[in-house]
């Protein structure tokens, strides 16, 4: 039996390390992936809150399409803060020296980052397509300001 226990206990910490972006630092990033990871789940969110709306709008509602679609939202909401703190805040916003010339850009991350953050919440705390807009245009402003493209 403690054979087994210690089998299953390894089986989910490989499990886990295996599907998670780790801490470690391997060097192994991929910067536009994550960013267009986050705009799926805007979509994703976008397309709950239609759903939220127009079911919420029906005579006889149909309340287990409607939870799911709620549940939905909240998990492309969370899967977005976790990006930008595990992800970028934890591994790839560097600290700048206050007296550096990188240190604006490090400022600009942070607050564009912490944007995202924010209004990911707020698309999750309710069902206004505004919100969602919102946070579409936070991701796009982190990406411009974090992968230095500049506005045309």
């Amino acid at each position: 039996m403690k054979k087994l226990l210690l089998i299953l206990g390894l089986l989910a910490l490989v499990f886990k390390l295996g599907f998670a972006h780790c801490e470690i630092p391997c060097g192994i990033y991929d910067d536009e992936l994550r960013i267009k990871l986050l705009y799926e789940d805007v979509t994703t969110i976008e397309k709950s809150t239609n759903e939220i709306i127009s079911l919420s709008k029906e005579g006889e509602k149909n309340y287990n399409q409607l939870v799911r679609w709620v549940v939905n939202k909240e998990e492309h909401a969370d899967k977005m803060q976790e990006i930008m703190s595990q992800y970028f805040l934890t591994q790839r916003i560097k600290p700048a020296d206050k007296k550096s010339e990188d240190y604006p850009h490090y400022v600009d991350s942070l607050k564009a980052a912490h944007e995202v953050i924010v209004y990911a919440m707020k698309a999750k705390q309710n069902a206004d397509p505004k919100a969602v807009d919102q946070l579409r245009e936070a991701v796009h402003e982190f990406e411009h300001i974090y992968m230095g493209i500049e506005e045309k």
